[in-house]
Parts: structure tokens; sequence; C-alpha cells
């Protein structure tokens, strides 16, 4: 029973308690449940707050704060569940979301992109790693050097992911939107700023307009400034919003 047994299962530097199953299957619950909203035609983009976050997630391995891969699950569900043929996954937390990667390694039907410090924790994403199998090519990994910022990031979303997002044609936009790439956060050195985040958000959403309905599902990853956190979320949902 995972509940009962709930103080063996730590790994490293993900701590578990008995309430962590349910609180970590409530997260998962609202993507499924912004997948459902934004699948059906009811939602035309989705923002879940959750936590805890969930990129760094294996398939059979909590890390890095995270138990279950949040985005992950959210893309298969919108694939086997709503008939999704592709999805495209957009990750610009300071860390490599090496869950993701390790989940859709082999795949081939999802494309997830990267943006991280590097070197950084979890010390994966090289850009020499792009998928294997199925999946050669729908790995791009984006490393970047502590310091990196708008121009940085800005330039790799515009020279290496719109254009290969063109050419993947997804059915649906995913992001793992975590802030702690946000200037001043403790787990990490980049220097984006709440504008920032905000023309991020917008070029996505043109880019779903353009190709997928519209459809966009963003899913909170990491943030560790309290404030900071705050402020790039805002100016991410306001983004979504249309503001």
């Amino acid at each position: 029973d995972v509940r009962s047994g709930a103080h063996e299962l730590s790994t490293g530097d993900t701590q578990v308690c008995l309430k962590s199953f349910d609180v970590a299957s409530r997260a998962v619950g609202g993507v499924l449940n912004a997948v459902d909203g934004v699948m059906s035609g009811k939602l035309n983009r989705a923002f879940c707050a959750v936590r805890p976050p969930g990129h760094h997630a294996r398939p059979a391995q909590g890390m890095g704060f995270c138990l279950f891969n949040n985005v992950a699950i959210g893309a298969r569900y919108a694939q086997r569940k709503h008939g999704a043929g592709k999805v495209l996954i957009v990750d610009w937390d300071v860390h490599h979301g090496n869950g993701t990667q390790d989940i859709f390694n082999e795949d081939g039907s999802v494309l997830f992109f990267s943006t991280h410090q590097s070197p950084w924790y979890p010390y994966t994403g090289h850009a020499e790693e792009v998928g294997q199998g199925k999946g050669k090519g729908c790995i791009i990994n984006q490393p970047l050097p502590a310091g990196s910022g708008m121009k940085e990031i800005g330039a790799a979303f515009l020279d290496r992911l719109i254009p290969a997002a063109q050419k993947f044609k997804p059915d649906l936009v995913m992001i793992s939107a975590g802030f702690d790439s946000r200037v001043g956060d403790p787990l990490g050195q980049f220097q984006l700023t709440d504008p920032d985040f905000a023309v991020l958000t917008q070029w996505l959403m043109q880019f779903a307009s353009e190709t997928c309905g519209g459809r966009l599902v963003s899913v909170l990853e990491g943030g560790y400034n309290v404030g900071g956190l705050a402020a790039g979320v805002c100016a991410h949902v306001r983004a979504l919003l249309g503001d």
C-alpha cells in the first residue's frame, strides 16, 4: 500500500509523506481536466497551477521534487482519450525536463523542446540528446550557460523550436512552465523577466492558433522565489487570457 509505505519511497531529494500520493494524484487530475476542456473545445487554453511539479519524474521513479510527470501524463491522455496524434511539449524551466525526455525518448509522437541552464541539475539535456529509434529528432535540447536571458532563450524559440514544430504539426501544445528561469530565483541563474514570459507565451499561442486550433495547456513546474513565482505566473496567465 503506497500510503502505509510512503516513508520508504523517498528518492533522494524527493521526500514523500502519507498524503503525497493523494496530492500528486490531484495534480495529475487537474491536468487531465484541462486537457479534456481544451480538446473538447470547451476551453481555448488552460493553465494548471499544480503542485508537486512533474517534469523530473521518470517512468518508474520520482526525483527533483516531482512524483508523477504531470505534463507527460497529460500528453498521453490527450492521445488516448481525445485522439491527438501528435503533441508538442515546450519546457522553459531552468532545469532540464529529464523525466519528460526519458518518457518520450523513443516515441516519435511527442516533440519535446527544452531550454535549460547547463551545467546544472539534473546534468542531462545535452544538445546531442535527440531521441532514439522512432523518437530520433523529436527531442530538441538547448542547453544555455548561467546568466542567459531572453536574447538566448528567445533565439532558441525562434530559430530552433518554431521551425521544428511547424514541420511536426502537433494537435496540441503543452508547456512545462517553470518560473525558476526567472531572474532572482535561488535555484537557477537565468535572467528571464515577467514581460519575457508574456512574449514566450504569446509566441506559443500564435503557433497553436496557426497549427492546432489554438489548443494549448500549460502546466506549472518549478519556481522557488515565492514573489517571483507569483509575478511570473501572473504575466503568463495574463498573456494566456489575451491581456
